[in-house]
């Protein structure tokens, strides 16, 4: 496909990203905000199985305006231009499989749609000291279910959001949703309906798993408190039912040993609630009665710079099953581009080091994290324990951050990961496709106003 057309669309709007950012409130009451956000993936598999890669132009407007001092309305605009440089509809010739990571820039379900339009955001809020409340569709960040800013439109949320304040920053927080917009998709869903719109892995059988379009849900129902115990200590505990599918509850306290070092604790523990999807077992979703993950981890911060060593164990018993297309899990051993859900007997340990410095006399400032982190999998001739059929791998990631005095608005990011397979397994390219032995690079300009 040509560039030109959407070269022609980038000029046009383009001044409008530069001056949105000078337009003033009216009134103090309403203000323009957004993004602009250029981003290129690549993906080289190993050997002769197919690469990919894509570029994608597009991001977010939007408004607010707020009366009476306490309450807010708000809407935003969410788009994805696919600038066509690669065919993602072409699968490789060995698996049959397209795409891995390219894809989730656009509309997974709908690659020939090069644009995608999305009104993401539009809720009412009212603000107190203490209290929150907001309804309609938002963002909302919480360890398992948030926006996760990989792609070009995030992971939002439809329902009703609650937060109460209490004293020394503790917190309370209760959310009902009905709907999910997932990453990589162009529109909202039902609970039961948005599960399922990513890959769905072998079924415990051995089989395609066929929950897509298959799941009986109606709602979520989020639970929270954040609370400091002691100066030292804080505990945060998150509890996610899902009707007829699960209930997940998420527990982690942290402990501040000095005033470098901190140690932090987690457990993970699921229960299947009513069919856990469907009555039919080819047709369910969550398969075990029950899943359990522990994790330990340790962070020492000095001046600039921060070290941390995490550690997670999923047990034998039950895959740990949260619907990956509502944004990324943050567990102690996750690592950008890959996942532990679907895994049971599963290890990981990661190390990650993250360091600032300053550039060009000062007037630039570069901010990086690597890690590495091994993971031992279950055997990928086992579905029960291994869904989606992952060997053991090392994972390295390289992360760049970029931060400019002078273009203060624009925050670019360079992404580079390395996965390399790890023990025997059969040498079948399903194996190896965009899992192991693979190198991933992201380039995203990210221009915000």
């Amino acid at each position: 496909m040509s560039l030109k057309p959407w070269l022609y669309h980038f000029l046009i709007l383009w001044p409008f990203f530069i001056f949105s950012q000078d337009v003033p409130e009216v009134k103090n009451k309403g203000k323009f905000s957004g993004q602009w956000r250029s981003y290129f993936m690549n993906t080289a598999n190993k050997g002769a199985l197919k690469d990919y890669s894509a570029l994608a132009t597009g991001g977010k407007l939007k408004y607010q305006f707020s009366f009476n001092k306490k309450f807010e309305i708000g809407a935003a605009l969410y788009n994805s231009t696919n600038l066509g440089i690669q065919d993602l509809t072409h699968t490789d010739a060995a698996t049959g499989k397209k795409s891995r990571y390219e894809e989730g820039l656009f509309n997974r379900l709908d690659l020939d749609n090069h644009f995608v339009f999305l009104l993401g955001e539009l809720y009412i809020k009212y603000t107190s000291t203490q209290h929150e409340l907001s309804l309609g569709r938002m963002k909302i960040n919480t360890p398992l279910v948030n926006p996760e800013d990989g792609r070009m439109i995030p992971t939002l949320a439809q329902g009703f959001w609650y937060r109460f304040t209490i004293k020394n920053d503790n917190s309370l927080q209760l959310g009902i949703l009905n709907q999910m917009a997932p990453r990589s998709t162009g529109s909202f869903y039902g609970i039961g309906e948005s599960i399922g719109t990513y890959a769905t892995g072998r079924s415990p059988t051995g089989q395609n798993s066929l929950y897509a379009g298959n799941t009986h849900s109606d709602y979520m129902v989020l639970l929270n408190t954040d609370l400091r115990i002691t100066n030292n200590i804080r505990l945060e505990i998150w509890n996610y039912y899902i009707d007829n599918v699960s209930n997940t509850t998420y527990i982690k306290p942290t402990t501040s040993l000095t005033d470098k070092l901190a140690l932090a604790l987690e457990w993970v523990h699921q229960n299947k609630v009513g069919e856990g999807g469907n009555a039919i077992d080819s047709l369910r979703y969550f398969t075990s009665n029950s899943s359990d993950i522990i994790g330990m981890k340790l962070d020492y911060g000095w001046q600039k710079s921060k070290i941390s060593l995490g550690y997670d164990r999923i047990f034998a018993h039950g895959q740990f099953l949260f619907p990956r297309e509502w944004g990324r899990e943050d567990l102690f051993s996750f690592q950008k581009r890959e996942r532990s859900e679907g895994s049971a007997d599963n290890h990981a340990l990661v190390f990650e080091y993250g360091t600032s410095f300053p550039l060009v006399k000062n007037k630039a400032q570069l901010t990086t994290i690597f890690n590495i982190g091994r993971h031992w999998k279950p055997s990928v001739l086992d579905p029960k324990s291994n869904k989606y059929a992952v060997p053991d791998y090392t994972q390295i990631n390289l992360d760049f951050f970029f931060k400019f005095d002078k273009l203060k608005n624009l925050r670019p990011e360079l992404l580079l990961v390395t996965k390399l397979a790890n023990g025997d397994f059969p040498d079948n390219p399903n194996f190896y496709f965009n899992k192991t032995d693979m190198f991933h690079i992201d380039l995203i300009l990210n221009y915000n106003f």
